[in-house]
């Protein structure tokens, strides 16, 4: 089927008993390295949402949530969360959290439509993190300081199961490479955004692509981004060659959240400025909570990484197309 590669000769080098253990052990030391980093506690977190809180994510706009209504509050209506992107900041002032402090939660969503291959699943596993900032931080250059920062516990998980597993050789570049959306398309404009991640990212090895949502000169978008939480002149996606599939594998998305001036900004491109009426939303044009930044880490994508997978199922368990199922086993992918 067209949206499962297999790799020639793919064999994984763990059963599913050891790869149950690697995947604990990739959890256990990148989180701990995370937190330690970015000065990060880890909170516990809302499964579901009420749609009228607008603390969900919206995504690209066209995703639907998974409903459901609960029968002893008359029928009240919940949404299961595509992400925390906007509760983390909510969480910050509720719970009393400083400048300079943040936290991190484990992040469980469905996500109904979206279309299953080799790394996307119906189930999303990743950690959310969300920091206290000042106004003066909204930059650029805080934004860098951070990707740099979470690139460096990248390096050193893959050095450190590389310890632990002999057959994982570190692949990753001792520096990642930063690059805008803008300058991507200047370098590469006859391709897709898609193509263009996979140049850039096979010839660095790691690339983090910035200023995500907003239209380039070309008119187009490099990708869809929520207009509510991330400022789209200062958010960043980190991007690594991934060889044993021959692809641009993204492994985190994350920016420098929405102050009052760029979320009035960017409700009215995108066409949404009702939703300056939600809660969350209005408290931010209020100036009634604090600045943040934060992003999201895929718990799956980062094992099927670090343990160098041919699929996201290998080290989650999800619901697949039965035909993608059997083709997998039948190319030895484990599907758990």
């Amino acid at each position: 089927m067209e949206n499962l590669k297999i790799p020639s000769g793919y064999v994984s080098a763990l059963d599913l008993h050891d790869t149950q253990v690697a995947i604990k052990t990739v959890k256990d030391f990148f989180q701990g390295m995370l937190s330690t980093r970015l000065n990060l506690q880890r909170v516990t977190a809302p499964l579901f949402v009420t749609p009228e809180s607008g603390l969900n994510d919206n995504l690209n706009g066209v995703e639907r949530p998974v409903s459901f209504d609960i029968l002893h509050q008359d029928g009240r209506n919940a949404e299961i969360v595509h992400s925390l992107a906007k509760w983390k900041r909510y969480a910050l002032k509720k719970y009393g959290f400083n400048v300079g402090e943040g936290l991190y939660t484990d992040m469980n969503a469905v996500r109904r439509d979206e279309i299953p291959d080799n790394i996307h699943s119906i189930f999303v596993d990743q950690w959310d993190w969300e920091k206290v900032i000042t106004k003066e931080d909204r930059n650029e250059e805080f934004l860098k300081e951070t990707v740099r920062n979470v690139y460096k516990v990248l390096r050193k998980t893959e050095k450190f199961m590389s310890i632990q597993y002999d057959y994982i050789e570190e692949i990753l570049p001792e520096e990642i490479f930063f690059i805008t959306t803008q300058e991507l398309e200047e370098m590469f404009p006859e391709y897709t955004p898609k193509e263009r991640e996979y140049y850039i990212a096979k010839a660095k090895g790691a690339v983090c692509i910035m200023k995500i949502g907003d239209l380039l000169p070309s008119g187009d978008r490099h990708d869809g981004r929520a207009p509510d939480y991330d400022d789209w002149e200062l958010n960043a996606d980190i991007i690594v060659y991934y060889p044993v599939l021959d692809i641009a594998l993204e492994l985190s998305s994350m920016g420098i959240r929405v102050d009052e001036n760029s979320l009035k900004s960017q409700l009215k491109k995108a066409g949404c400025e009702e939703r300056a009426k939600l809660p969350f939303q209005k408290a931010i044009l209020d100036k009634e909570l604090p600045y943040t930044i934060g992003g999201g880490i895929g718990q799956s994508r980062i094992c099927m990484f670090f343990l160098r997978k041919a699929h996201i199922g290998e080290v989650q368990c999800s619901i697949w197309p039965e035909d993608m199922v059997k083709e997998a086993v039948s190319n030895g992918i484990q599907i758990l």
